[in-house]
């Protein structure tokens, strides 16, 4: 009779060890979420719902997507944004400029290609573009928070935008550079 209480004890214990939970970590922490695919599908609302159509026989310039908190940085994952993004428009036929290659665009070491809307006009006119692909980012508590935009070079005229989600995992932490256990 001892051993099935001992067995009933320990088995309780090891169930309720195992239902015990750390409230300092995000319910997200660990979630694997493949943000390429997620990248992927938040990129066709944003194709699907412009306001006007883009013409495929001029160039899109694309730029780093930038935090919210401080427009004049990005991270690794505002970078990637933009590449997935822009391969989704080249998928799609249109032309993107790559401007990591030129040497007219401003690039800040370690924090991408960023449209300041002032000089909008000024990159239409030196490449010819007819939109900029850019967008933003805030982190939350427990999620990831995405702005995408389309805007045309000649009015800074939002031709299409879209809002996305992604749970804020160790991944997308380290994307962003911020410290794995906020």
């Amino acid at each position: 009779m001892n051993k099935i209480v001992v067995g009933a004890v320990l088995t309780t214990a090891l169930v309720l060890s195992g239902c015990a939970s750390d409230k300092s970590r995000s319910p997200y922490a660990d979630k694997r979420v493949d943000v390429v695919s997620e990248l992927e599908a938040a990129r066709k609302p944003l194709f699907d719902k412009l306001v006007d159509p883009l013409d495929q026989a001029q160039p899109i310039i694309s730029a780093s997507f930038a935090n919210i908190d401080d427009l004049t940085s990005s991270s690794t994952f505002g970078r990637m944004v933009s590449e997935v993004i822009s391969a989704g428009l080249t998928d799609r036929g249109y032309q993107v400029i790559e401007v990591k290659m030129r040497d007219s665009l401003f690039i800040k070491q370690g924090a991408g290609e960023f449209m300041l809307s002032r000089k909008i006009r000024n990159l239409s006119n030196e490449y010819d573009a007819q939109a900029v692909l850019l967008g933003t980012y805030a982190i939350g508590g427990t999620n990831l928070y995405v702005n995408a935009r389309l805007v045309r070079t000649t009015d800074n005229i939002i031709l299409g935008s879209h809002d996305f989600v992604l749970p804020l995992n160790k991944d997308l932490k380290h994307l962003l550079g911020v410290n794995s256990r906020r």
